[in-house]
């Protein structure tokens, strides 16, 4: 198979050969694995038993779906990356915010899932061979699964996507004996005693964001990456709507479930793959090596490929290939430190609340753009960044659309004051009491100030009428 020669440049109609069950089956195989499942654990490790565990991720999945849904469609009109998209709203410079913020959500969760997938496989070897379980160890695994990683990143979505059809089968085998081998231990109750927030209701909302929310929203620039293989002339926008719902249902439904299961029943409180070894039975630790080794690299390849996308958008001289490279480099250096360093429950909950704050207003003045122009764009005018020219109907100021990137400074500042991590609390939360609602906040902030800032704009002209770009 050869490597992927598209950047964020623009699908060609005859390279669109992807279809609604493709995204079916990188949404169900890509999520598979240890670095969504850990956050089914969140809820357990928060002091949730099992039905309140079960009703945060799934209402907060729900409500993340029904919001990150409607962006696959935008990718399907342009036929390039979201980042490069939302240039229709933030102009074709200014599209750099939504390249950043893809970044950071694919650098996080990339080192999450090697993390979490190195200390499964080295405690698992442990308990089948003897491999001493030791921060050497540990760092030769995370840098193994780190290269395997990089190839299937760099030779593209392609290779990705054969590979989720295979993960999408196998890792639900896997899943389902783990059900059974973990049965005997599983329990109902919280494996803490108090709530983490010191009441329910605080506790149960962080959970629902934490958990349930922040997976859907972990794919507002990512989604694009698949969508805008999908033809427009061949498939509708409600098909490939519905699937993009029911990819990101079932592919993060299943292992958050499965790891709020495993975690009642390994009874893992402060820490998730420790506990999930050791409560696991002897016959079912190649099993668990095999997911944990195949689904992190299923996992954490997809969201290499779109840091990949993001930092050749960010840098247009790099190749993708070289762009990939660097991102991994970058995401195992995160990996090491936050190994050794950080907290995993304290690190997963302040990374994914942080970055939702910052993501959500990017992902509401893209919607808000798409209404507006009804999905019509000039996909042409939005490479205008990439070939280093100037002009074109989302130029605006300087390649910049003002309101709308100050619409997101403005959203995601209020969503980091409305915040509440374990190292920092913003000063919002005296007004919300001391509930985090910076996911609500920042979308409503960012919304109502782009929606303000252009109420008497009209809409960029249909591409028929769009200005031809000149070099700069």
């Amino acid at each position: 198979m050869p490597i992927e020669q598209r950047g964020v440049d623009t699908i060609p109609e005859e390279e669109r050969t992807s279809g609604p069950r493709d995204l079916i089956s990188i949404l169900l195989g890509s999520n598979l694995c240890l670095g969504v499942i850990v956050f089914g654990w969140l809820p357990p490790s928060f002091g949730l038993g099992l039905w309140p565990s079960v009703t945060a991720i799934v209402i907060g999945t729900l409500v993340g779906i029904a919001f990150t849904a409607p962006l696959a469609l935008v990718s399907l009109r342009t036929g390039t990356n979201l980042s490069t998209s939302s240039g229709a709203q933030f102009g074709v410079r200014g599209r750099l915010v939504g390249s950043v913020v893809g970044l950071l959500l694919s650098l996080g969760y990339t080192a999450l899932t090697l993390w979490i997938g190195g200390d499964v496989m080295v405690g698992a070897l442990s308990r089948l061979t003897g491999l001493p379980d030791t921060g050497v160890s540990r760092a030769v695994m995370y840098g193994v699964l780190a290269a395997c990683t990089v190839v299937g990143a760099v030779f593209g979505y392609r290779l990705l996507l054969r590979m989720s059809k295979v993960l999408s089968i196998g890792m639900v085998v896997l899943l389902a004996i783990g059900i059974y081998a973990y049965a005997p231990d599983f329990t109902a109750a919280a494996p803490v005693d108090t709530y983490l927030l010191g009441s329910f209701w605080p506790t149960w909302l962080l959970a629902a964001v934490a958990a349930g929310l922040s997976g859907p929203v972990a794919f507002i620039t990512l989604l694009g990456d698949y969508t805008r293989y999908v033809s427009p002339t061949k498939h509708s926008s409600r098909k490939v709507f519905w699937a993009t719902c029911l990819g990101l249902l079932i592919g993060l439904l299943i292992p958050q479930l499965f790891g709020t299961y495993t975690a009642l029943a390994a009874k893992a409180g402060a820490e998730y793959a420790g506990p999930l070894v050791e409560a696991a039975p002897f016959w079912y630790l190649v099993p668990l090596l095999a997911a944990a080794a195949a689904g992190s690299v299923g996992n954490a390849g997809l969201m290499l490929y779109s840091m990949g996308l993001d930092l050749d958008a960010i840098i247009p001289k790099a190749t993708r290939t070289k762009a990939t490279v660097i991102a991994a480099a970058v995401a195992t250096a995160f990996v090491f430190i936050g190994s050794f360093s950080w907290d995993v429950q304290s690190a997963m909950t302040s990374f994914v609340l942080l970055l939702t704050a910052i993501g959500t207003p990017w992902a509401v003045v893209t919607l808000i753009g798409f209404v507006r122009c009804r999905g019509r764009y000039d996909a042409d005018a939005l490479q205008v960044f990439n070939r280093r020219s100037v002009g074109g109907i989302y130029w605006y100021r300087g390649g910049w659309n003002v309101a709308a990137t100050l619409s997101w400074v403005i959203g995601a500042g209020v969503g980091l004051l409305a915040v509440t991590t374990s190292f920092y609390e913003g000063p919002l939360l005296a007004l919300t009491g001391g509930v985090d609602c910076s996911f609500v906040l920042s979308g409503l902030a960012g919304g109502l100030v782009y929606t303000a800032l252009t109420a008497r704009t009209a809409p960029a002209p249909a591409p028929a009428a769009a200005e031809e770009p000149v070099a700069a």
